[in-house]
């Protein structure tokens, strides 16, 4: 429909996710329209990332150099390992200033459905890190949903017995809400999860 160039790049920008066909649309001819610099500052950092960030060596998280800010950390304590599903997960937890431990990232959550098992997941590292590092806890923090709870479970039965507390972040109703809008799993996830006062 377009001619070739632009088309190209509103095609590769409709496969980012999040991005549909008239958001591509859009940011493409923004980028036809900004200054040359700008495009060209976009362009390479695009490619700066691609070349100088990887994963940490430890715990999958990205970094640019071998091990993350938060592995080299001494300040963190190691006996606690929070496991998420994505890195970009690390940063919500860390907005909350609330854990002070160190991060594994699985990689997704199992989901027989798509196919994904723990051998397509970074369990095996994970399993390796508790003796290396003398893990003591592991929160499991993969998302509310039944694959995140499902590798939730599955982590607990495959860590517990090697003598780890195996912990999940507690889920419900969320801190100034109206119960008129829960709906009934959030609901009843908090009436779960309830606890002394």
């Amino acid at each position: 429909m377009f001619e070739p160039p632009l088309q190209r790049v509103i095609d590769e920008l409709a496969r980012l996710p999040g991005i549909g066909l008239k958001t591509a649309q859009r940011l493409a001819f923004h980028l036809l329209h900004v200054e040359e610099a700008d495009a060209v500052r976009l362009g390479e950092s695009i490619i700066e990332l691609r070349r100088l960030v990887s994963l940490c060596g430890r715990c999958f998280n990205v970094t640019a150099e071998q091990e993350c800010t938060i592995c080299r950390d001494l300040r963190r304590d190691p006996a606690i390992v929070c496991v998420v599903e994505r890195a970009q997960d690390i940063a919500v937890i860390e907005r909350t200033g609330e854990f002070d431990g160190r991060y594994h990232v699985l990689g997704g959550a199992l989901s027989p459905i798509e196919g994904i098992r723990p051998d397509q997941l970074r369990v095996r590292e994970l399993v390796a890190r508790i003796d290396d590092e003398g893990i003591k806890e592991v929160v499991a923090a993969t998302n509310p949903t039944v694959e995140g709870d499902a590798t939730a479970l599955y982590l607990a039965r495959l860590l517990k017995p090697l003598g780890v507390t195996v912990t999940r972040l507690a889920s419900g109703l969320p801190v100034g809400g109206d119960l008129d809008y829960a709906d009934e799993i959030t609901l009843g996830r908090a009436l779960a999860g309830r606890r002394e006062l």
